[in-house]
């Protein structure tokens, strides 16, 4: 039975525990085959005054925000086409790369590349996989399956997808997509 204990500085709030709860728990089971319910997770709050590191008392950062929640946010704002909302969780150096296209800066250029392929999709997800890289980029993966109407009105569904998300500072910087589309087009 695995036992963490982990101490951070006062003012990290239930949430951010929370998180930190479960990407420890999942930590230790990438390497230690237990069970989530025989890890043991203990954070112990220390008071910012009896913290120093380079003779000077310090302050807590403050926490990124949860990365999958912010894909599964601008996600909901692509689909709901509510493009102001996206556009606000995308960072200054956004890229995005889809089949069959070059990359892409702007929401506008997959409006307009999208829109004789389809005439809308939506998503039915899966699951959401998010991680640190070793850079500062959080990673999030979701996959899961699209349906849709094709410009002809004919409806589509069940067709695989998985994204793929880097996002530094809060913010998305690129997004990657992967889907089966052309595909199931191509034989439809």
């Amino acid at each position: 039975m695995p036992i963490v204990e982990l101490h951070v500085l006062e003012g990290y709030g239930p949430d951010e525990k929370r998180r930190l709860g479960e990407a420890l728990t999942d930590a230790v089971r990438f390497v230690i085959p237990a069970a989530p319910e025989l890890v043991t997770v203990m954070i112990h709050d220390m008071p910012a005054a009896n913290y120093y590191r380079g003779r000077k008392a310090r302050m807590p950062a403050d926490a990124r925000p949860d990365a999958a929640a912010l894909v599964q946010s601008y996600l909901t704002a692509m689909e709901r086409r509510e493009i102001a909302v996206a556009e606000a969780h995308l960072g200054d150096d956004f890229t995005m790369q889809f089949p069959g296209t070059a990359p892409m800066t702007r929401l506008q250029e997959l409006i307009d590349w999208a829109s004789p392929r389809y005439k809308f999709v939506t998503k039915t997800y899966a699951g959401f996989d998010a991680m640190q890289s070793e850079g500062e980029a959080a990673v999030v993966y979701c996959r899961g399956t699209l349906a849709g109407e094709w410009p002809d009105g004919t409806a589509f569904d069940g067709i695989r997808f998985i994204d793929r998300f880097e996002i530094t500072g809060g913010k998305i910087t690129r997004q990657d997509v992967w889907n089966d589309i052309a595909e199931v087009k191509a034989q439809a």
